[in-house]
């Protein structure tokens, strides 16, 4: 394991350009490897930016992010290859197949045919697709879809994943399954960076939390203390505690 954290942030600033002031100011963050990690705040206060800026989705205007003590500034294929990220919003072709989806995104990845095939063949039994491997996405049910994109972002074994909202919209069962898959890969030592507004999830997954609000990381600690320190007996009292708002407040 490196002896760097996970990611780094410092200094990040962090301003829209349709937007007067700026969303971050002096932003300062660690999370350190093998860590579950959720990030939590009202809608609106930049939750899912953050997670963009950390993936390189969004170019910031000062300050640095760094994965395993690598900037992800320099755009090094090496620096996508060590995060996975499985967006709020399907990232697949919703006319291909889950093999075609794997196979291309495989690649895009970095992967070699031989890895591509071996990978793609345990995510679809892992993943409970081996059935429907050959049918068009399009025609699945949201909790499938939810399953052919989490695939997708773990094709290529990343050190770091980004996980923004990964079970909405689906059953309890899949809820279920993909949570114990999540627990799963960070026992074998990947990091889990996760938001969601699935409060009774998130305490289930998540060992240390960040709170941010209006750009500000008000709280970030392990949970559990976070609770003692404020006597709240769950995430979403916490949540109340801390920011003075309704979790679903947009």
């Amino acid at each position: 394991m490196s002896d760097y954290p996970a990611v780094k942030i410092s200094g990040l600033g962090f301003t829209y350009p349709s937007q007067s002031g700026s969303l971050f100011t002096d932003l300062n963050l660690e999370i350190q490897q093998g860590e579950r990690f959720g990030l939590f705040g009202p809608n609106g206060a930049g939750k899912t930016t953050l997670m963009s800026l950390m993936t390189g989705l969004l170019p910031f205007n000062e300050g640095i992010i760094e994965l395993n003590g690598q900037s992800i500034q320099t755009k090094d294929k090496k620096i996508n290859q060590l995060f996975g990220y499985v967006p709020q919003d399907f990232s697949f072709y919703d006319e291909l197949t889950p093999v075609e989806n794997l196979e291309f995104f495989g690649a895009w990845s970095g992967l070699n045919t031989k890895q591509i095939k071996q990978r793609t063949a345990e995510l679809l039994d892992v993943m409970n697709l081996t059935s429907v491997a050959n049918k068009a996405v399009t025609k699945f049910s949201g909790g499938m879809k939810r399953r052919v994109n989490l695939a997708i972002g773990v094709i290529h074994q990343p050190k770091i994943l980004f996980l923004d909202e990964p079970t909405v919209g689906v059953d309890v069962q899949t809820r279920h399954d993909i949570l114990n898959y999540l627990l799963q890969l960070n026992k074998n030592g990947t990091t889990l960076i996760y938001t969601s507004h699935q409060l009774s999830e998130a305490e289930e997954l998540c060992k240390r939390v960040a709170m941010i609000d209006n750009g500000k990381i008000v709280a970030h600690d392990d949970l559990d203390k976070l609770l003692v320190d404020h006597e709240q007996d769950g995430l979403e009292g916490l949540f109340l505690n801390l920011t003075g708002k309704n979790f679903s407040q947009s």
